[in-house]
């Protein structure tokens, strides 16, 4: 087992691998920006380094000072937590090199799904379904275009080198594809340096179904069953769930087979997730793979009783998955909202700024997850998640009772949040029912946005 630990991440994320690395007795270096001075992960971190001004580029995105604070320190081994470095094969390669412990798969098994379009054709070959699609990027303007016609409109446009919505459009007709395409390369080149693309068909209405799963060095993989992520803004996920609503017995079974086979494909270790869309007959097809842990993994501990972070230090130091043979099932249900400094009346700009109250909700099956308090500034450099809010029942009806609760208890001032915007999603009643797909909230928010009718005035 590691004696020290180096957390490469900021926020919420560092404040929960801090507690799990305490739980099992290992020491934590924080690393910080001058923005992040303040944060409580370097209050709570036995040591702490500051890597840089508050730009991410020159702190938490620069690999050269973060090996540089885990050689100065003695840590063995870095936790990347989600975003920034987490999916990065070349600052998990440096690490090797460096004889430090990356904790997370090896490089190649990040390049394997990073490229959106290689991970399609991995899948294909070891049968696991794909939305029908180019089988490799296209670049030229012929090529797509005569692609597309193929596959059929609407067609989704997605960049090669990345995901959370960036460098993707929804290309609805042939009069549209060009333009919109030229958008996505643009934004893919931004975001991930890389302008490739490929298409998929556009399946209407899905649900948003991810797969927890978990490998050893040992070679074993189990999936943890599966989480629903449906509720989402510009691919931007605000409420996850375990078990989803959509998924009985038999589909979890088809499902976690497949989860298993794209893992076993790369022979993944450690934590991942397999998302998959789900269609209202009832199938499912691979768009992505996630090489890390997720913000939404708080569920899948809730329904499993298990400590994914732990189990992800215990296997990157060798040893084998603790969980049974047999894995697990859900155990009752568990909510996550993500609790934004954004604003929902101003198209949820970013709401910066000092954090003058802060009461946090509790009972029971109430469990929050935040570095946040009265007091603190929330930076404008970076993400703008808050907290994590996570309620759990012994069923969903539970489970959304305790929500309502918990929302309506929840006070942040001093910054705009999504609390009151997520406290109407719980109380629609298509969300109550289970019915939520891919495209409920744009249609929710569409229906908030609307002037209430004017009755005729009365005659007299």
């Amino acid at each position: 087992m590691f004696t020290k630990i180096l957390i490469a991440n900021r926020g919420e994320i560092a404040l929960r691998i801090i507690r799990a690395c305490h739980e099992l007795g290992v020491r934590v270096v924080a690393v910080y920006s001058e923005a992040d001075r303040e944060s409580l992960h370097v209050r709570f971190a036995d040591e702490d380094v500051c890597i840089g001004p508050a730009p991410a580029r020159e702190s938490y995105l620069n690999i050269p000072r973060i090996i540089a604070a885990a050689e100065v320190t003695g840590a063995e081994a870095i936790h990347p937590g989600y975003g920034f470095l987490a999916e990065n094969a070349e600052f998990s390669e440096i690490c090797t090199r460096s004889g430090i412990t990356f904790i997370g798969p090896d490089p190649e098994q990040i390049r394997a799904m990073g490229d959106k379009a290689t991970a399609r054709r991995t899948m294909i070959e070891h049968g696991v379904p794909v939305v029908p699609g180019t089988p490799d990027i296209v670049r030229d303007e012929d090529e797509p275009l005569s692609a597309a016609e193929e596959i059929g409109f609407p067609v989704m446009i997605k960049a090669a080198a990345g995901g959370g919505g960036k460098g993707m459009r929804v290309a609805r007709d042939r009069r549209s594809f060009t333009k919109l395409l030229r958008q996505a390369q643009t934004e893919a080149q931004a975001a991930f340096n890389d302008s490739g693309v490929y298409l998929e068909r556009m399946i209407e209405r899905p649900r948003h179904v991810e797969l927890q799963v978990f490998g050893d060095h040992q070679g074993r993989i189990l999936h943890l069953g599966e989480r629903d992520c449906s509720v989402q803004r510009r691919h931007q996920k605000l409420i996850e769930e375990a078990p989803s609503p959509a998924v009985d017995v038999q589909l979890r079974e088809r499902m976690g087979d497949a989860a298993i086979r794209a893992a076993g494909a790369i022979g993944y270790v450690g934590a991942g997730t397999v998302e998959f869309l789900l269609d209202s007959k009832g199938e499912f097809f691979f768009i992505e793979m996630n090489t890390r842990i997720q913000v939404e993994h708080t569920v899948t501990e809730v329904t499993t009783g298990l400590d994914l972070v732990k189990e992800q230090i215990l296997v990157a130091a060798g040893a084998p998955l603790s969980f049974p043979a047999e894995g697990f099932t859900h155990r009752g249900w568990a909510i996550e909202f993500r609790i934004n400094a954004e604003d929902p009346e101003r198209g949820f700009a970013p709401s910066p700024g000092l954090i003058t109250t802060f009461h946090p909700p509790g009972g029971p099956g109430v469990r929050l997850d935040t570095h946040v308090y009265s007091g603190y500034r929330v930076p404008s450099n970076y993400d703008s998640l808050l907290a994590k809010l996570i309620v759990s029942g012994n069923s969903r009806e539970e489970a959304l009772s305790r929500a309502r609760n918990a929302l309506g208890s929840f006070v942040i001032e001093g910054v705009h949040t999504t609390i009151p915007f997520l406290a109407d999603v719980v109380r629609d009643a298509r969300f109550a029912a289970g019915e939520a797909d891919t495209s409920f909230l744009e249609r929710f928010m569409a229906e908030r946005a609307a002037p209430e009718p004017q009755l005729p005035a009365e005659e007299t």
